[in-house]
């Protein structure tokens, strides 16, 4: 692989990963609820996801999977229903029921979990993985190495990215909010999750 190819990748990832999607939805959703700990969490979830499609890529399952319609279908609106739960959840929170009450460590936990569902059952990542990637590997040269090269390249820069959303929504949370304004926020939220659950939900 040619440095210059490496580069054109990065560039693309960069772009691509700014432009506000799923992923960077889910960690700005993730922080306003609960804070840059949840919002990390959830980047990491993401990547979670992302690794997993690298593998498959990497053992060539990807091409089956977004050639079977079904599973695409199925896999999607999955992901879709449950991240439209969370959002109704959260916009229907009362004051009792602010994020406060539950430990970093479940807030964490959560943020992971959910971050892994959305970038799963993202439609767009497959696609990616699929029909993007391959465009920046040369079959002359060892396929296996170039994509854990462009994997550790597109997962580092994601990190990068995604960091800057999360510090950025954190900074509209505050600290020691009143539980009324938490809700608020926390609504706020959740509606960032069903605008997750509807984008992952028309994404063909």
């Amino acid at each position: 692989m040619h440095l210059t190819t490496l580069v054109a990748f990065v560039a693309l990832e960069v772009v691509l990963c700014f432009i506000p999607g799923p992923a960077v939805m889910a960690v700005v959703g993730a922080t306003l609820l609960g804070r840059s700990r949840s919002g990390f969490a959830t980047a990491g979830g993401i990547l979670t996801g992302n690794t997993v499609y690298f593998l498959i890529s990497a053992m060539g399952v990807a091409s089956v999977i977004a050639a079977s319609h079904t599973a695409f279908t199925v896999i999607k609106l999955c992901g879709a229903a449950y991240l439209a739960y969370l959002g109704i959840r959260a916009i229907l929170a009362k004051e009792k029921d602010v994020p406060a009450e539950l430990s970093p460590q479940t807030r964490a936990a959560r943020g992971w979990a959910n971050g892994t569902v959305v970038q799963l059952s993202n439609p767009k990542a497959l696609i990616f993985f699929t029909a993007i990637l391959p465009q920046f590997i040369d079959p002359r040269g060892n396929v296996l190495v170039q994509i854990v090269i462009l994997g550790f390249a597109g997962l580092a820069v994601e990190l990068g990215v995604l960091s800057v959303y999360v510090l950025a929504a954190n900074r509209l949370t505050g600290n020691g909010m009143a539980a009324r304004r938490h809700v608020w926020v926390q609504r706020v939220g959740g509606a960032f999750l069903l605008g997750v659950a509807a984008a992952v939900a028309r994404e063909f």
